[in-house]
């Protein structure tokens, strides 16, 4: 069992406006959180995905802070040594509204703070509402191809079970038959945008929440909306993807697979967004 939500209390929070990135996986969240982490009205710590709440829910605190101990093993700034080490304590101290909140803002008086943790967006709709209530909340969720964001999500767990560090064919091949047979489900649940957004839907008041697409990141407007979301002034897109992994294309059977397998989403994505972006309906590879 999960420790729940109980902890968090009745903090009451009038600044700064915290932002929950709630995903999707490989769809933008890394390019978000160093967006605004150079906006001059925002404040986000250098550990992009704390995953505060999962870890809590999900009794892995004692994992979550073994994994932060391993990557401040590797981390070159002070700066982000110093967050680490925040993060850790914050694990250590147990659920805490306050402490959790103070970590986020770490006494920069901040307009907007924010948890890019994109697993979040597999959390019950308690948990979502609890966190929709520590303050002015926003939620966040970016939606990518689901084809595309599924192939890069099997790059990644690909390149993370070579040894070498190397995607292969042979590897991704492999992890993307699995998941297309219902196995490798980790994979799948991180795009499932209609159980993600239902949940938000359930726990977060609609003025709270927005929904983007991927594309209009770069060359849409939705930076510009992203801003007015979160009440602070226009800021100059970051005009290159961030953490956007090795490339591997698809076959030509591999893409009509996975798209087959993706249908609903595609359907519940133009049904709630009232259309889809042009290259999401292009037959090619990805």
């Amino acid at each position: 069992m999960g420790r729940g939500v109980s902890g968090l209390g009745t903090a009451k929070v009038s600044a700064p406006r915290i932002l929950f990135g709630l995903g999707a996986t490989k769809a933008g969240t890394s390019w978000l959180h160093q967006w605004l982490s150079g906006h001059p009205e925002c404040h986000f710590r250098t550990v992009k995905e704390l995953h505060y709440f999962d870890a809590l829910d999900e009794d892995r605190v004692d994992r979550r802070i073994s994994e932060l101990r391993s990557e401040k093993s590797r981390a070159r700034s002070e700066i982000r040594q110093r967050d680490i080490d925040a993060a850790i304590d914050l694990l250590g101290q147990g659920e805490s509204a306050e402490r959790y909140l103070s970590y986020l803002d770490a006494g920069q008086g901040a307009s907007v703070v924010g948890d890019i943790t994109p697993a979040y967006g597999l959390l019950p709709v308690d948990r979502l509402r609890a966190m929709a209530a520590l303050g002015e909340t926003r939620f966040l969720y970016i939606l990518r191809d689901p084809v595309a964001r599924l192939w890069s999500h099997v790059r990644m767990i690909a390149g993370r079970r070579e040894p070498s560090g190397n995607v292969t064919s042979e590897r991704a091949g492999r992890i993307l038959k699995r998941v297309l047979r219902g196995e490798e489900d980790h994979i799948a649940r991180r795009g499932d945008y209609a159980g993600v957004i239902g949940r938000m839907r359930e726990a977060v008041p609609e003025a709270r929440r927005l929904v983007v697409f991927f594309d209009d990141l770069f060359a849409g407007d939705a930076a510009q909306r992203i801003c007015e979301f979160l009440g602070i002034a226009p800021h100059p897109v970051l005009a290159r993807v961030v953490h956007g992994g090795q490339s591997l294309e698809m076959t030509a059977d591999q893409a009509r697979a996975a798209r087959a397998f993706l249908s609903d989403q595609y359907t519940f994505v133009e049904h709630v967004m009232g259309h889809l972006p042009d290259a999401w309906m292009r037959d090619e590879r990805v």
